[in-house]
């Protein structure tokens, strides 16, 4: 199994040395072999890498650290805390979406796919890329921290003004390698019903990290989830 057969070539040429690791191999082994057990694993080998597929490492302005891919059936697509457009929108991204209405007024978003987010610059990144179906944090520890911790470095090392929104603890000690100097980091309690309630609501995040955008020279995010044609710049 080759994991680095389907990624963006930006990405590649900055994460080829990776792939050739010996931690990548054993996550690759780990990975064929619960498929070859039978365990249905999500999401899909395609979109693994989804997130660095729509959003190329030139094109990053904001990042948003997820986990763990969604275990349910359906639910998970590569991108974190986004859900397709026919599947049921998850209750973490719902509070997400409840802070969007409550910073830029806008509607609330009738479905979960955040891909247009991703297109305009905002790398929607799990820490661990892959799960068993119904088997939360499953493939925490086999070697996909690693890899996403690189992707970080990446992104400290060699850009600057990018935006990291940082919910929850997990997150929060991911980007402790973060240069505050040259970057604006936004951290808060987890979007989660069991965690928001602690911080999560009226941080502002949206309208923070755009501000921040132009602020910097940089085109700020169409928030909105709408129709590609009828999409508004909101900030």
């Amino acid at each position: 199994m080759c994991l680095g057969k389907n990624i963006d070539k930006s990405w590649l040429k900055r994460l080829q040395h990776e792939f050739k690791k010996p931690y990548m191999k054993m996550l690759s082994d780990f990975i064929k072999q619960e498929k070859d057990a039978g365990k249905r694993i999500y999401p899909p080998a395609e979109q693994y890498f989804r997130a660095l597929n729509l959003t190329p490492f030139e094109d990053v302005k904001v990042v948003i650290l997820g986990q763990d891919p969604y275990h349910k059936e359906g639910q998970a697509h590569g991108l974190c805390f986004s859900v397709a457009e026919d599947v049921r929108i998850p209750p973490s991204l719902l509070n997400v979406y409840k802070e969007l209405e409550h910073d830029l007024g806008v509607k609330r978003p009738e479905n979960g796919d955040l891909s247009h987010w991703a297109r305009q610059g905002v790398l929607l990144l799990n820490s661990v890329l892959s799960v068993e179906a119904g088997h939360a944090a499953s493939h925490q520890g086999k070697g996909w921290e690693h890899f996403t911790d690189e992707i970080i470095r990446l992104i400290n090392a060699e850009k600057i003004h990018i935006v990291f929104i940082l919910w929850g603890n997990y997150a929060h000690k991911k980007g402790a390698c973060i240069d505050e100097g040259k970057h604006l980091i936004i951290q808060a309690a987890h979007p989660s019903p069991l965690s928001a309630h602690r911080g999560f609501f009226g941080q502002r995040y949206f309208s923070r990290t755009n501000a921040y955008l132009q602020e910097t020279g940089q085109v700020p995010i169409a928030w909105m989830l709408e129709k590609e044609d009828k999409q508004k710049e909101l900030f």
